[in-house]
């Protein structure tokens, strides 16, 4: 997966907007006004993703490419090493877990939008790189 790729899978996501509050190299992901993934534009080295604690010490423990949240809370965040022999349907799965986390701490109500807005017209929430890209 390249830049291109996690940025637009990102987007897929209902409810979903990229800023750079933390200055201009560090893209962030929000749902709902709370972040669910971030990672360094200029080297998309790695991605900083939430994750229930006790997978994401399972995570750590079975992947090299899994490590404590970077600059986060590492009992509820890890760093996923971009390029290192991650299989994108993991990464992929992993983004969703932590979109899914964050979606899931949100206020009631804005979790109803989220949902209507899912099922209003044109929605496709399944990503299909192309096949020249690489993962």
């Amino acid at each position: 997966m390249n830049i291109e790729d996690f940025r637009d899978y990102c987007l897929l996501k209902a409810g979903v907007s990229e800023e750079t509050p933390f200055g201009p190299s560090t893209l962030v992901f929000k749902v709902g006004g709370k972040v669910f993934a971030l990672t360094d534009i200029d080297t998309f080295g790695s991605i900083n993703l939430k994750c229930d604690p006790e997978r994401a010490v399972e995570l750590r423990e079975q992947h090299d490419y899994v490590l404590p949240g970077y600059h986060m809370n590492k009992k509820h965040w890890n760093t996923v090493l971009v390029g290192t022999g991650i299989p994108g349907r993991q990464l992929r799965e992993l983004i969703d877990h932590s979109y899914e986390l964050v979606r899931a701490s949100l206020p009631k109500k804005l979790r109803e939008e989220l949902t209507e807005a899912e099922q209003t017209e044109g929605y496709q929430p399944d990503f299909r790189p192309e096949k020249s890209r690489a993962e």
